[in-house]
């Protein structure tokens, strides 16, 4: 099955040698037509001061010049600043989510909502969808929550209702790696005559990724909820951050440890695609970062961890450590996606990029520019859901989020990714 999908790979693949290069995002487009719809579109990024939701905007204004983004937050001096990188297309607008009517009024002016304020752990509902639906915005979130992503899909049928379409789990992990799952599948399916049997998504990042405060609190906030997996076909329940396997993530990253992590791309590729087992890892580095995270999950009641207050002063108290430790660690980040087959085929799917902080605002403005595109029919779906529904096109969307990757590959044989394949002799590798 490797080599079965046909990505022009190429021009991905020959990516920047440079932390400056990376910072700036090509322009791409399908059509005349898709640039001027989404010209004449304003969107709205709630958290848009924040590492994620300020990374979206910049992607935003690059892959697409001229779009009208408005940055949505509470500290209006950073949303100043936020809206002079951005242009004279942009604004900053004053909102706080628990103020429904202001948040509904911010909303009749967009075309989109990005919402990206998490953390999205034990969040009572789903406010922004509501005030999407009942104002008829398109919506896309990066939640990263299982609670949280199934709440808003409940809503499919109220967006329906409402002729809006919407996405949740949209960023870079979970979303991008959605998709990736999602093709791998397909090939498997249509191309191979196969049927896949194991899904495992494999996720490192380097430090923090320079993603910040809340990136931190949904970490410990995790280490709080037990782990829910698949295994042929039945859910098992394990113990967060055990269950440790070293993965190979290829060139510029190497052999890391990742460990088990309540992630909700697990469910939802298990119910939409149809994989029998499926689970998702997770590590960070240096290694002691792993090593705290095991013993806080031992030491900790998982009510501790489950109190945000307790994790917010947490957070306070290692945040200082953190940003000193991210100053020599980087902020690489990789994910692998593993599809095992019922042939005994097995494919991998890489991606990697220098700095967590950029690749994750392409990542979700890559899904906010197909649903401007009309690319996405009304509902709330998931990412990995057929194309035509959520993404029409995925090898496009995957193609955007790729921009600045340094290792890159789809539906790749094992060996063809790893940092060092194993020769068993005549070109035969394992």
């Amino acid at each position: 099955m490797a080599g079965v999908f046909a990505f022009a790979l190429s021009p991905l693949m020959a990516t920047s040698s440079s932390i400056k290069d990376q910072e700036i995002i090509k322009p791409y487009s399908n059509s005349s037509s898709s640039d001027e719809k989404i010209r004449n579109s304003r969107v709205l990024i709630l958290g848009g001061t924040g590492r994620v939701g300020g990374s979206t905007a910049i992607a935003l204004s690059q892959l697409s010049p001229g779009l009208r983004i408005d940055v949505g937050g509470r500290n209006r001096e950073k949303g100043e600043e936020m809206r002079k990188k951005l242009g004279e297309k942009s604004k900053f607008v004053e909102i706080d989510l628990n103020n429904v009517d202001a948040l509904e009024a911010a909303l009749e002016d967009v075309d989109l909502v990005v919402h990206t304020a998490g953390p999205f752990q034990q969040a009572e509902s789903c406010s922004v969808l509501e005030a999407a639906i009942r104002t008829k915005t398109a919506y896309v979130d990066v939640c990263d929550d299982s609670s949280y992503a199934f709440r808003a899909k409940s809503y499919c049928k109220d967006a329906v209702a409402a002729n809006i379409p919407a996405i949740t789990t949209a960023g870079i992990y979970p979303g991008v790696s959605n998709v990736m799952a999602a093709e791998l599948v397909r090939a498997a399916r249509d191309e191979a005559e196969t049927e896949p049997e194991r899904l495992r998504f494999s996720y490192y990042t380097a430090g923090t990724g320079g993603a910040g405060p809340t990136i931190l609190s949904t970490s410990f906030l995790l280490l709080g909820e037990e782990v829910i997996a698949y295994k042929k076909g039945e859910k098992v329940k394990l113990k967060p951050y055990s269950g440790m396997v070293n993965v190979d993530f290829g060139k510029g990253i190497r052999k890391k440890d990742v460990f088990l992590l309540n992630l909700p791309e697990v469910r939802s590729t298990h119910e939409v695609l149809g994989i029998p087992t499926v689970s998702a890892r997770f590590g960070t580095s240096p290694f002691f970062w792993n090593w705290g995270m095991v013993i806080m999950t031992n030491l900790l009641s998982p009510e501790f961890l489950r109190d945000k207050k307790k994790v917010q002063q947490l957070v306070e108290l290692f945040d200082p450590v953190v940003r000193a430790v991210d100053g020599i660690a980087g902020e690489r980040v990789s994910m692998r996606v593993d599809l095992e087959c019922s042939n005994g085929q097995n494919t991998v799917g890489i991606f990697s990029h220098k700095q967590l902080s950029v690749s994750v605002g392409v990542s979700t403005a890559a899904f906010v520019l197909a649903v401007l595109e009309g690319s996405t029919q009304p509902g709330v779906w998931f990412p990995e859901e057929p194309e035509g529904i959520a993404v029409e096109a995925r090898k496009v969307l995957l193609e955007r989020a790729a921009q600045g990757t340094f290792n890159f590959a789809m539906n790749k044989s094992p060996w063809m990714v790893e940092s060092n394949p194993k020769e068993l002799g005549l070109g035969i590798y394992v």
